[in-house]
């Protein structure tokens, strides 16, 4: 069964809303694919107005930015530490915005979206408040 980003059949409040048309292309929504720690790997999409995206499906390596140097590096990452995005992302490797990974320079807070654009662009937390493992 597809995805279906059109109006619900229901009401917040449960009662029934009756439909004003039936399902459209344009409301149908993407398969689910996340990016993953791993092997380097891309997939483009077309988009509404022939326009291009590119979703990462694996990367191992991250643009890091250093605040207190002011400098940009790509970094070799080893895994997830922390995504608040959802706890079980961090058992998968699973990457998104806002996730925190580990790297050979330290952990870093992922700030792009890799659904979207197609890159990992991350800035270099401080030591202090580097998150503590869970095992730990």
């Amino acid at each position: 069964m597809g995805i279906w980003q059109g109006r619900s059949k229901r009401k917040k409040t449960g009662g029934r809303l009756r439909p004003i048309r039936n399902k459209r292309r344009f409301e149908i929504g993407r398969e689910l694919q996340y990016a993953t720690v791993g092997e380097p790997s891309l997939k483009l999409y077309r988009v509404r107005g022939a326009a291009r995206k590119v979703r990462i499906l694996g990367a191992n390596q991250v643009n890091v930015y250093d605040p207190a140097t002011k400098t940009t590096k790509s970094v070799k990452t080893t895994t997830v530490v922390r995504n608040d995005a959802n706890p079980n992302y961090v058992q998968r490797n699973i990457i998104s915005r806002g996730a925190i990974l580990q790297t050979e320079l330290g952990p870093v807070q992922i700030r792009s979206r890799p659904g979207q654009d197609g890159v990992l662009n991350g800035v270099l937390l401080p030591k202090e408040s580097a998150p503590k493992s869970p095992n730990a």
